[in-house]
């Protein structure tokens, strides 16, 4: 059960929502002292709204017939925990349930504390995480799952984590979320590249199944380049400091990545794209505490 529990959580994942909530309260540390009780809550919360939307992905894809025994597991696993018979759909639908359950309290006291924005960016955060593959919407199946997922793990949580440290909104992270939002997607993007073949028997519409193989390698290419140059314009134009360069430190990982998508989709592509977001956000955030360091 609990090898069925750490494939459906997928917990390797969830680095993508420390990367998103601390860049926004890296940005927010520039103009006053960091609330590290807050930034605990909202990191907490974040990861609960991502465990529920994991979970409730492989519930979905499951009920609709999308992912069977034979389609490979997110992250590098060995398949879906429903389809090896690993949880049963019930215990996966309630579990998910129940990690959007554990957000509310922590929902409740920072729109106490904060103010009623937090409350409106949890329901959209809900609402895209739920409908990803949920019923009667199912983002995912009308290849609208990629802009979601940008949305929300891009100018949403890092324009979230930052109010809740501020109390206001700011153009500023909104920019800077742009890189992480776009290298987020492209984790959804590279998964559905190798889930081509099984998702067109599905009979479902994904941004792979429309460009098929080789436009989706080709777009997944271009946007990658595109994290790393508008990191540069954020620099140009002073939303980032010259220290945001040391971002460029994660661009071999990327190319060596885009190399490895031309040559043969992996099956961990996925797993891989996260990776590459995970480093070049951790050095995001680095060089946004060094600005403030040293600034």
């Amino acid at each position: 059960m609990f090898k069925g529990l750490m494939m459906t959580i997928k917990p390797e994942s969830l680095l993508i929502s420390f990367v998103a909530v601390s860049t926004g309260t890296a940005i927010a540390s520039l103009y006053g002292p960091v609330h590290w009780a807050r930034y605990g809550l909202t990191l907490i919360g974040m990861i609960f709204m991502q465990a529920g939307a994991n979970v409730l992905n492989d519930y979905f894809d499951y009920k609709n017939e999308v992912d069977t025994s034979h389609v490979p597991g997110s992250f590098g696993t060995g398949g879906r925990a429903i389809g090896q018979n690993l949880l049963s759909p019930g215990l996966v639908l309630i579990l998910g349930l129940l990690f959007y359950l554990f957000t509310l309290p922590i929902g409740i006291y920072l729109t106490v504390k904060v103010g009623l924005p937090i409350l409106i960016l949890g329901i959209i955060g809900f609402f895209v995480g739920f409908f990803y593959t949920g019923s009667p919407i199912g983002f995912k199946y009308y290849a609208l799952g990629e802009p979601a997922v940008f949305l929300v793990w891009g100018p949403l949580m890092v324009s979230g984590a930052y109010y809740v440290q501020r109390g206001s909104f700011s153009v500023q992270p909104i920019f800077v979320s742009l890189p992480v939002g776009i290298l987020v997607a492209l984790i959804l993007f590279a998964n559905d590249i190798r889930d081509l073949a099984s998702d067109t028997r599905a009979r479902i519409s994904t941004l792979a199944t429309i460009l098929k193989k080789e436009g989706a390698v080709k777009l997944y290419r271009f946007l990658v380049f595109a994290s790393y140059g508008i990191t540069l314009l954020l620099i140009a134009a002073g939303q980032l400091s010259l220290w945001g360069l040391i971002t460029l430190v994660s661009l071999p990982l990327a190319l060596r990545l885009i190399k490895q998508m031309q040559v043969a989709v992996p099956a961990d592509a996925d797993a891989r794209t996260a990776q590459l977001n995970t480093v070049y956000g951790l050095l995001l955030v680095v060089s946004i505490v060094l600005q403030r360091l040293l600034s």
